[in-house]
């Protein structure tokens, strides 16, 4: 399985209800996954947080934009790695 990111943007941001200099907003990502022969592409909501306070807009979108990116770097390696069933417990068989 293998996806790519074929595009991102904010669609809001605003600040933090309760924490000072907290900005939180949505970042929309196109993905295309390829997983067993069937091409999808699909949109992925993110929730981001930049602890950015009262910058200029560029500056905040920019700091949303890299925590969803460490968001997605962190989905795309939990995808490489290889799934471990070794020692997965099974259930008794009942006696009969």
């Amino acid at each position: 399985m293998s996806f790519e990111v074929k595009s991102c943007e904010v669609l809001y941001y605003g600040p933090h209800r309760t924490i000072t200099g907290r900005m939180t907003g949505v970042v929309r990502v196109k993905i295309r996954e390829h997983f067993m022969g069937t091409l999808t592409d699909y949109s992925l909501d993110l929730k981001v947080r930049a602890e950015t306070g009262f910058r200029p807009s560029g500056e905040v979108k920019s700091a949303l934009l890299a925590h969803a990116a460490r968001q997605l770097n962190k989905i795309k390696e939990r995808h490489a790695r290889p799934t471990i069933v070794a020692n997965v417990p099974r259930p008794a068989v009942a006696a009969e």
